[in-house]
């Protein structure tokens, strides 16, 4: 059974920015959002919860699913925005999205798909979450795509499964993408030329978006399912690290819990937060090393460590030997296999 789909806490915050260029002060609505940090798992009921109890503040406002997308930034996107940001093409940032869409829904989605000279992103009726949702959700991929290449670049066409709106909205909804817009559909597509894939990148960082593509799948490996504690918690730690602020504080206000309640709930497990700390450090640094365009300067900074030095201690101090050493035989052993 595929796992539910959520969106992240970073996501939401959309609506805060929203707000605040709607000047609504809206308390309430603030309350909830302000108590998710960005990398909370938000259920997709919250979500369109929120977002009606959004719209609900503008009644007299067109389309306003589409002013709340158009709002996206790279942090609302979280490691995959950022990543996005570094690659050398918008082929490229395409294919990262799709590889690591399970960080913002929970679970793969998306399918592209080549229709002649033109390439579909495509997501199941099955898989829509909704009209306000799926409405933000495209209008943000749209955005975020213009904001990559710095122009107003237009799908060819945009598909949604959810019945169509009065002649107003629909005007409204073509307005925005600068294509036609075809309700009641089989699947939501965004439909664009092959063209635009080889569209280069203003802010492209090969080496950074190496550092990033690292953190991602680390962040891939530790997604809390079946809300288990200890991955929820590894999921923290990894977010934390590169920043080099993994401390116990940190990880309770990460985890919306208080540092006394979560030193019981690791000492209920007979583990301390410093011996996971080491143990989710070692196994990523394991994969890290087998990565030959990762230096050990690289993977230092991945793992929150404050020099190469400090990191080739640890290493010694868990396994008995030097990471060069480790890395020489991890990749030997690669290339046995």
């Amino acid at each position: 059974m595929a796992s539910p789909m959520r969106v992240t806490g970073a996501w939401v915050q959309l609506l805060t920015d929203w707000l605040d260029q709607e000047n609504l002060p809206a308390p309430d609505l603030r309350t909830v959002l302000d108590s998710r940090s960005p990398g909370d798992v938000v259920p997709l009921s919250l979500w369109n919860e929120l977002l009606t109890r959004a719209v609900a503040l503008r009644p007299d406002t067109v389309a306003p699913a589409l002013a709340i997308g158009a709002r996206v930034q790279p942090r609302h996107v979280g490691v995959l925005g950022y990543l996005i940001l570094t690659c050398r093409t918008l082929g490229e940032a395409m294919l990262a999205y799709q590889r690591y869409e399970s960080l913002f829904y929970g679970r793969e989605v998306v399918k592209v798909v080549a229709e002649g000279n033109s390439m579909a992103l495509c997501w199941t009726a099955e898989d829509s979450t909704g009209v306000l949702a799926d409405s933000v959700a495209i209008a943000a991929l749209v955005a975020f795509l213009r904001r990559l290449v710095e122009s107003r670049l237009s799908p060819e066409r945009v598909d949604f499964v959810f019945a169509a709106p009065d002649d107003d909205t629909r005007k409204a909804y073509e307005v925005f993408f600068g294509c036609p817009v075809h309700f009641e559909q089989p699947q939501t597509r965004v439909v664009s030329s092959l063209t635009l894939l080889a569209l280069p990148l203003p802010h492209s960082a090969p080496h950074m978006r190496t550092l990033l593509d690292r953190q991602a799948r680390a962040l891939m490996l530790a997604l809390p399912e079946s809300d288990s504690f200890d991955r929820a918690l590894q999921q923290a730690m990894v977010r934390l690290m590169p920043e080099a602020v993994v401390t116990l504080p940190r990880l309770a206000g990460e985890l919306h819990m208080s540092v006394r309640t979560l030193q019981r709930r690791l000492g209920e497990r007979k583990m301390t937060w410093r011996a996971l700390l080491d143990r989710t450090r070692e196994q990523l640094a394991r994969d890290y090393l087998s990565d030959p365009s990762l230096t050990l300067g690289d993977i230092a900074l991945l793992l929150g460590f404050s020099e190469h030095s400090a990191f080739s201690r640890a290493w010694r101090k868990w396994t008995g030997t030097t990471p060069a050493r480790a890395r020489k035989q991890l990749l030997a052993a690669s290339k046995g296999g």
